[in-house]
């Protein structure tokens, strides 16, 4: 009988760990040290070996999820008791899980390890899947993801979009995806392990408009043939596949699935400034030639490029304000508790109108981004909403990261205090495009 080389591998680092020899040497911790990161290295190495996407069953048509809210002229702030449980798990999970985990991640430039694990105890990738297809989604809510997305990003942005990144691409194959995508997919997005994946829009120019992209597809037989550059994509060296957008000649944008380990692609880190426990980098496409069924959706299926970057910018509004809104909470405290002159900073009337003005322009990053969302559930056109919400959350949030680092005066430039790493995000926020959607 075949053995798996790494479990084999696995069992002779164990009869060494538990060898007499070992322990009348001293040697019993390092080897057992050296046996735990066999094993995890092994497994990594398993799982990237072992990915293949394959159908699970034969759908007859893509599976859509119903809008959660009904149409109505009414704008009503109130939330669900479901959204509301799903709020506070994603509370507890921003404040002491990626909280606590954001330094070492910033620094490392990548999530820590575990934090997949952690994730998928968290339960959020099957609220995205039909139930048809092993998840246990029966409506699409917009909304719901905004408060997630908000909550997740008041513990750190980077890890929260790094997190919600392969959600946003289940999200797209559910809205948009062909009946045959879905059934290769989705059902990985359900298991204790999902997929690592991300949407690919933006790209390393000045002024980027993803209504003029320059990465291109061309038709070549009965496939496609892509040619372009993507920056700032979330989880990009460790992604198993990634939704990348393109001009396809004569059609216009469109979305392509582009697998791990397709010739041609050539992915690299990006020093960004923010963001960057996200794990973002650089895809380079030269000549990356995909078959017909690589093109999301199909006939009048096809995806919605217009909707679908409103959705994506919907998104990044919602971490804008999550992480303006710990901006906020940590200031107040700060200049209440921080002394001068014998009083607190506070008392001071510039610091307190400064204060204010955050408070203000927080409440209204946020409420305009409810809106948008809002309207999405109803089924309302909402590309006006998306874009406002948009401009307002990167001026904004830009400007709130600037004046917490301001109020902290010289211990807001150190890294003792996390209000600095916050500046970087929503700097880096405010100029990204694509990478996750709800």
């Amino acid at each position: 009988m075949s053995r798996n080389p790494v479990a084999a591998s696995l069992s002779m680092l164990n009869r060494f760990s538990g060898s007499p020899l070992v322990h009348r040497l001293g040697l019993y911790k390092p080897a057992q040290l050296i046996a735990r990161t066999a094993a995890r290295e092994g497994i990594k190495a398993g799982v990237a070996l072992q990915r293949q996407f394959k159908a699970t069953q034969k759908l007859m048509r893509p599976e859509r999820l119903d809008k959660v809210a009904k149409p109505s002229d009414l704008f009503d702030l109130n939330i669900s008791e479901e959204q509301q449980m799903i709020r506070d798990m994603a509370q507890r999970f921003g404040r002491e899980v990626l909280r606590p985990a954001a330094i070492k991640a910033d620094h490392d430039r990548i999530t820590p390890e575990g934090f997949e694990g952690q994730l998928a105890e968290l339960g959020l990738a099957p609220f995205a899947v039909p139930e048809k297809l092993g998840g246990t989604a029966t409506e699409s809510s917009v909304v719901t993801g905004v408060l997630v997305a908000e909550d997740l990003s008041y513990g750190d942005l980077g890890l929260a979009l790094a997190g919600l990144a392969p959600i946003g691409v289940a999200n797209a194959l559910v809205r948009w995806g062909s009946a045959d995508q879905q059934a290769k997919y989705l059902p990985a997005f359900t298991g204790a392990t999902p997929p690592k994946s991300s949407i690919a829009i933006a790209e390393p120019r000045p002024l980027f408009d993803p209504n003029e992209l320059r990465t291109r597809a061309t038709l070549d037989g009965d496939g496609f043939l892509l040619k372009g550059e993507k920056s700032l994509v979330p989880l990009c060296e460790s992604a198993d596949f990634l939704l990348v957008a393109a001009s396809l000649i004569g059609k216009g944008p469109r979305m392509f699935i582009v697998e791990k380990g397709t010739a041609g692609v050539k992915i690299t880190k990006e020093p960004a400034l923010g963001a960057r426990a996200a794990g973002l980098g650089r895809v380079a496409l030269d000549d990356v030639r995909l078959p017909g069924h690589a093109i999301l959706g199909e006939g009048v299926d096809a995806c919605d490029f217009t909707e679908l970057v409103d959705l994506s910018r919907i998104a990044l509004c919602a971490l804008s304000v999550g992480t303006a809104q710990a901006v906020l909470d940590y200031v107040i405290t700060y200049c209440n508790e921080r002394k001068a002159f014998g009083e607190p900073i506070s008392n001071r009337q510039a610091v307190a109108f400064m204060i204010a003005n955050i408070g203000i322009e927080v409440e209204s990053m946020r409420l305009l981004t409810w809106r948008a969302a809002s309207r999405a559930d109803h089924g309302l056109p909402f590309h006006r909403e998306a874009y406002l919400a948009r401009v307002i959350c990167a001026e904004k949030g830009m400007e709130i990261g600037t004046n917490g680092v301001q109020l902290l005066g010289g211990h807001g430039y150190i890294q003792d205090h996390p209000v600095e790493r916050w500046y970087r995000d929503l700097m880096s926020a405010s100029v990204m495009e694509g990478g996750l959607l709800l």
